[in-house]
């Protein structure tokens, strides 16, 4: 797949997403966050996965939900009270404080859903291996963990209960001690292809410090010179509003007021300019793949 993102080298679409991720912690502003979260959204629609998005949506919904709850009743720090639970004041401050929690939590997500399908293992071996061989390998190891364990538990668990040995049924003696048969078989199966893994890596010289080639050869082009100009300006830019007090909402003792100042604008722009840029090379590619 060459089009959109995937099309520039792996280091132009890494430093990318970095920017992103950086931003979502950074900007701690409820107008900035809710555009950065459409942008996300809008972007993550446009690379077709959009039934990823669909997988992820509830869990994602209920963890920042929980969020927006919790901060209101542990922090009662603020000027203006709503009202009291449980003779605990109900602040307005802790809740827009929730509220721009949830927003970041939730644009920190979304981006990885779109850093998953653009920067593949490849890429990233690609990027690291040379600097840090092993520590680039284990960073891809502990990445596909989860859910290689999840997909080889369901395997064996479908062996398994030709046998018998279901941990769904039965007393909970029993399910106990199938749980912890079909553990101690996939403890035994990660360890074996483990050894595997790193007796083929060391026979086929992975880490040694002579100079390897790479199976996509990718080189730099003028689009990903251009893209990484204007992607690093505006998010400078954005930094640069950051380091002066823009993009930050202070929200005790008193909250200040949410409508963004004169002085804002151009880093609002900025931040405009930086999720625009990735949406219209998609957009762009994916207009063009469609009428091909």
């Amino acid at each position: 797949m060459t089009r959109g993102l995937h099309g520039f080298h792996p280091f132009t679409s890494w430093l990318y997403f970095i920017g992103l991720f950086l931003l979502s912690m950074l900007l701690l502003h409820p107008i900035y966050l809710a555009t950065m979260l459409l942008g996300i959204v809008l972007l993550i629609c446009m690379q077709g996965q959009t039934s990823v998005l669909r997988s992820y949506l509830k869990s994602y919904l209920w963890i920042g939900l929980f969020i927006l709850v919790l901060n209101p009743l542990l922090s009662h720090r603020g000027q203006h009270i709503l009202f009291y639970l449980f003779d605990q004041p109900i602040t307005l401050e802790s809740i827009w404080y929730g509220i721009t929690m949830m927003l970041s939590l939730w644009c920190i997500l979304l981006v990885f859903i779109s850093y998953n399908h653009v920067i593949t293992a490849g890429k990233f071996l690609l990027l690291f291996c040379r600097l840090f061989p092993k520590t680039a390998l284990l960073c891809l190891m502990a990445v596909r963990f989860v859910p290689l364990l999840k997909r080889r538990l369901s395997e064996i668990h479908s062996v398994q209960k030709t046998r018998g040995i279901d941990p769904t049924e039965g007393p909970l003696w029993k399910r106990v001690r199938d749980g912890m048969l079909l553990l101690q078989v996939l403890l035994t199966m990660s360890l074996e292809e483990a050894i595997q893994t790193a007796d083929s890596m060391k026979a086929r010289g992975y880490g040694l410090f002579e100079q390897r080639s790479s199976y996509v050869p990718y080189r730099f082009k003028r689009a990903d010179y251009l893209f990484l100009t204007l992607t690093l300006a505006a998010l400078f830019c954005c930094i640069g509003g950051w380091i002066l007090g823009h993009g930050q909402l202070t929200f005790y003792p008193g909250l200040e007021g949410i409508v963004l100042t004169t002085s804002e604008v151009p880093y609002y722009f900025s931040l405009l300019l930086y999720l625009l840029l990735a949406i219209f090379i998609e957009g762009r590619e994916g207009f063009g793949h469609s009428r091909m």
